[in-house]
């Protein structure tokens, strides 16, 4: 798995609108908010489910309506194709566009 170099980083990000990336550029960032609680972790459950079965899972808390997200491929040691994937799959499940 190719990892995304800072261009290429750049360029993902382009498409990937409220993620960001981090300062050292090894991983994408967001935080998601909701209603409340229950909307919060009805979305964790769904994202986990997803990321189970993509053997693929995101770094992240959650603090009331509030999720914040880290992605990275760890064995990689940094972003790739993997990250960019699970993000759009969030934003799907965050109904986000």
């Amino acid at each position: 798995m190719d990892v995304l170099d800072g261009a290429g980083l750049e360029a993902a990000l382009g498409e990937l609108p409220g993620w960001s990336g981090a300062e050292d550029g090894k991983a994408i960032l967001r935080s998601f908010k909701f209603a409340d609680f229950s909307e919060a972790f009805a979305f964790m459950t769904r994202v986990a489910l997803a990321a189970e079965q993509a053997d693929h899972h995101p770094d992240w808390s959650n603090a009331w309506n509030r999720v914040d997200v880290t992605l990275s491929t760890h064995s990689a040691g940094g972003v790739t194709q993997r990250d960019l994937d699970l993000a759009r799959r969030m934003d799907g499940f965050a109904g986000l566009p």
